[in-house]
């Protein structure tokens, strides 16, 4: 028989074994249960050298770009935004679905009044099912083009990638430049009706690089090992550009693309809209030595002025024979081949191969087949505005955009979201319209002038919760046909497909791929041609789509949707916080 103390002894191992098991589950509980991340952001004036030039630029905390934000997926955000600058300002975050929150989506005058000099607005909302790259940016003028920065969701805790874990990641941020203040550059051009002075220059991290003036000390480095991998997070922060991104001798592999992951495939070069994101994998397999990143512009737009110059950043093998302030002028980077700046073939090819990693539930019936058209415009002078300084569009007109002929004017008094919850008349109208109001060969070269200038208004389309939704955006050719980025805030669709041409539902529907379509938040409608996009409305609200080139929504290139409330708490929008910007 064994001894009493010995038996005690067992038992108490036992016991204490039994609660550290205990302590250590709930300690991994605790470790995986979701976050609340808290930030402080101050929109400011801040001395920035570029270009040989220093100018006084908006910023967040000082920051150029602005701090990057990272969470898990089912994170919550709780962002202070205290307005030090002399302008108001909003910030949008970029590809966030904000489920039941769009009191915290950001764009002026649609979810919120501005936040005015001297205020203070606290934006809060929780990534739900979201995992990869997106960004956030303000959504006020043209504020955006310093006020931006990322925001990466990682998996959630004890979760991994769908991809070997990279050794690093970097975000890179495209941007545009100006040696200007740019609210003047677009209060400029409201003032004349002309198309505004296009960038000084492209930037990646805010630094346009070896190939501009005063530029090369300054020149974003990215390390990379021989034989690892490492995730690139590439975000287009541009105003007005789609462009294209590569690095010399090196192939990446998409893996995702606007929080979502995607089927992995291997290119050479990227092309991104303003507002797209894409994450890709690029490994160190090359001599080790410097290899520039370059991007420059995908010109879509015929005879239109845009800025033709190239930023670079480089990235730098550790091992690299020298450092890069000793680097001699034989070991300077690999320069890449860029494609031409109107090289729509690659861009098709590209976007081509993005597919969702397996089969997704896309909406088979449709409640709501609507119909989009998307382009510019050009407004007559009014017969009260001075033609000399005022009308200075192509033939002393004013420069207009629009979809389904209505350019889209933004209230000035309300939020169209307040306006909504609060039953404030005479805001808004419901009837934007599901079609052209007048059907013509939208990518034809004669189309009638009577079609080139738009109707002004502030019209939503009502959507009931839990619509299916499919939505055909079809470029024109008035004034010039363009690849347009269409971004829809609240929500990510399916891209079904995509074509040139005028869209036509009997032959076209035969290219829709409802098996693995990706899942994007902004579609790069093709230049003289269409995209097909579908959605659940699940998402109650007042909900943005625009282009994502800042000239177009100047101009009126926007609508909004206006998402009725579904049954019961959990499908109707929260109530609007009590710290919400007044008008």
């Amino acid at each position: 028989m064994e001894p009493l103390n010995h038996i005690f002894s067992n038992h108490f191992s036992t016991f204490f074994l039994a609660i550290l098991l205990v302590i250590g589950y709930a300690l991994n509980l605790a470790n995986a249960a979701p976050m609340t991340h808290n930030h402080q952001f101050v929109i400011q004036a801040t001395p920035v050298k570029r270009l040989c030039k220093t100018q006084n630029v908006i910023t967040v905390n000082g920051m150029f770009p602005g701090p990057t934000l990272e969470v898990n997926n089912g994170d919550t955000l709780v962002v202070t935004v205290t307005n030090k600058a002399q302008y108001n300002v909003t910030i949008h975050w970029h590809g966030v679905r904000q489920m039941r929150t769009g009191w915290a989506d950001g764009p002026e005058f649609v979810t919120q009044c501005p936040i005015r000099p001297g205020g203070k607005y606290t934006y809060r909302f929780t990534i739900q099912g979201q995992e990869g790259t997106l960004w956030w940016h303000a959504h006020s003028s043209w504020l955006r083009a310093t006020v931006y920065g990322a925001l990466i969701i990682h998996p959630k805790q004890g979760s991994s990638y769908p991809f070997p874990k990279p050794k690093r990641e970097t975000p890179i941020i495209l941007g545009e430049w100006w040696n200007a203040n740019p609210i003047d550059v677009v209060r400029e051009a409201t003032r004349t009706g002309a198309a505004p002075n296009v960038s000084d220059a492209y930037t990646i991290n805010s630094q346009p690089g070896d190939l501009y003036n005063c530029s090369s000390q300054d020149t974003v480095i990215v390390p990379i090992n021989s034989g690892e991998t490492n995730l690139l997070r590439v975000i287009n922060a541009a105003m007005n550009q789609p462009l294209f991104f590569t690095v010399a001798n090196h192939r990446l592999t998409v893996v995702g693309a606007d929080a979502s992951y995607t089927k992995p495939f291997t290119t050479t070069v990227l092309m991104l809209g303003p507002g797209q994101t894409t994450d890709v994998l690029i490994s160190g397999d090359q001599k080790p030595s410097r290899y520039y990143m370059a991007a420059r512009a995908y010109q879509s737009a015929q005879n239109v002025a845009f800025d033709n110059t190239t930023t670079t950043a480089i990235l730098e093998y550790k091992s690299a024979p020298c450092a890069p302030k000793n680097c001699s002028s034989s070991n300077k980077p690999v320069m890449p081949q860029l494609p031409a700046y109107n090289d729509t073939a690659t861009v098709t090819a590209f976007n081509k191969q993005f597919r969702s990693p397996n089969k997704v539930l896309v909406p088979a019936e449709i409640d709501e087949n609507l119909f989009f058209t998307v382009g510019l415009g050009l407004n007559n002078c009014p017969s009260n505005f001075d033609k000399s300084s005022q009308c200075q569009g192509p033939n002393g007109t004013r420069f207009s955009a629009s979809m389904n002929n209505v350019s889209f004017q933004l209230p000035s008094n309300f939020s169209l979201l307040q306006a909504h919850q609060l039953g404030i008349p005479r805001v808004f109208t419901t009837d934007f319209p599901a079609n052209p109001p007048v059907k013509f060969d939208y990518t034809g070269n004669n189309v009638s002038r009577s079609l080139f200038q738009p109707v002004a208004g502030t019209k939503l389309y009502k959507l009931k919760y839990g619509s299916r939704v499919q939505i055909v955006l079809q470029d024109t050719s008035i004034v010039t046909p363009e690849n347009h980025p269409i971004h829809l805030h609240g929500y990510d669709f399916y891209i079904i497909a995509e074509g040139f041409g005028n869209f036509n539902p009997q032959t076209d529907a035969s290219k829709f791929n409802l098996v693995d379509p990706p899942l994007r938040n902004t579609v790069g409608v093709p230049v003289n041609g269409w995209a097909v996009i579908r959605f659940v409305a699940d998402n109650p609200g007042v909900w943005l789509m625009h282009c994502h080139l800042d000239v177009h929504i100047t101009w009126g290139l926007a609508m909004a949707f206006l998402v009725e409330n579904g049954v019961g708490k959990l499908e109707s929008i929260e109530a609007p916080p009590q710290d919400l910007p007044p008008c």
